[in-house]
């Protein structure tokens, strides 16, 4: 029987994507990584992915002896947080080797699905690839990811996410293209693999989330699928108001039109914010940092360090998220980090 972490996942929900909490030396603060893994808990996430992009992929960097600890404490911390955990997601990088032992290590730990990025992959094709999938579908049930190519993904054709989704072992895709001709893609080849009703999809698209959320997609046999929920980057920050959004969306889906009236109002808004906080305007190269900046304002992180000392703020990225700080007051959930802070710091 499918355990109630993976009955969650299929049903939807918001999933953050967990960043990495480091203090001045860029060394891991647990303190804040811990409180960090409360607020997405509290705020009423229904999953927790980590050792994503957002986490910083230099986590999996053997060197640093990251990526067992980061992974340790966010499951420890959700476990602690509630009765019912939430859906605690790994991510895997690299090789069919790497990737296997990384599924082995995030299975040792009590992960529930491991969420398969192509990053660190090198020239594997898609026969490759596939292969990859099911061997670490031996260890734990598989999401696959279409990550944009802006920060490591590439571009994978129709038939790839057909034969991906025949996969047993998949259980959901990520949807992070960035662009709709490749979403519809996944969506295409979900529907063409027989198993449209087995696999859950969730938009990674941070350009386009309140879309993706209230569109129902057709397929060619007249059937249609949805996005069940979000696992974002974006979702990191304001976790509350994205629960609010989720739930919104799921009452548009069931025909409230006041419900879709107000996701369509707060579509630009989301969209506008996010390219602030991801830096759009410059290829992205500020979205880890962009995210760190609103989670320090609101006292969560110490600072934006990254491990890679490169990966900083743009230029013009601070003054881009003043402007849609002020700008939408609706989606910051300022009120309820600030009520909450000091118990989840403790």
């Amino acid at each position: 029987m499918p355990s109630p972490q993976l009955q969650s996942f299929r049903a939807g929900g918001v999933v953050p994507a967990h960043p990495l909490a480091l203090d001045r030396d860029r060394k891991l603060d647990e303190r804040r990584q811990r409180a960090l893994t409360r607020y997405y808990v509290d705020a009423g996430a229904s999953g927790l992915a980590v050792a994503v992009h957002t986490t910083q992929f230099e986590v999996h960097e053997p060197a640093r002896g990251l990526l067992a600890p980061v992974l340790e404490l966010a499951a420890t911390t959700a476990a602690e947080s509630r009765a019912e955990r939430p859906v605690l997601v790994a991510g895997v990088v690299g090789p069919t080797e790497q990737a296997v032992a990384e599924t082995e290590l995030a299975a040792s730990l009590g992960y529930d699905l491991v969420l398969l990025t192509p990053y660190g992959t090198g020239d594997l094709d898609e026969d490759q690839l596939l292969e990859r999938a099911r061997a670490v579908g031996t260890v734990l049930p598989v999401i696959g990811f279409y990550l944009q190519p802006a920060v490591g993904g590439r571009p994978l054709s129709r038939e790839f996410w057909r034969r991906l989704a025949e996969l047993p072992s998949v259980i959901g895709i990520k949807v992070a293209p960035f662009d709709r001709y490749a979403t519809l893609d996944v969506v295409h080849g979900v529907g063409r693999s027989g198993r449209a009703d087995e696999i859950a999809l969730y938009t990674g698209n941070d350009d386009n989330i309140a879309g993706d959320l209230v569109t129902a997609y057709p397929l060619a046999d007249g059937g249609s699928v949805r996005m069940v929920g979000g696992l974002l980057g974006q979702w990191a920050v304001w976790v509350r108001r994205a629960v609010q959004l989720m739930e919104l969306a799921e009452q548009a889906r069931g025909g409230d039109d006041a419900a879709l009236r107000r996701v369509v109002e707060l579509d630009p808004a989301i969209t506008d914010a996010n390219g602030a906080l991801f830096d759009a305007s410059n290829g992205f190269r500020g979205s880890v940092p962009g995210i760190h900046e609103v989670l320090r304002r609101q006292g969560l992180l110490e600072g934006v360090w990254c491990l890679n000392e490169n990966e900083t703020l743009s230029a013009g990225q601070l003054e881009e998220i003043d402007r849609v700080w002020d700008a939408y007051p609706q989606l910051r959930d300022d009120d309820f980090v600030r009520e909450n802070l000091d118990r989840w710091l403790s």
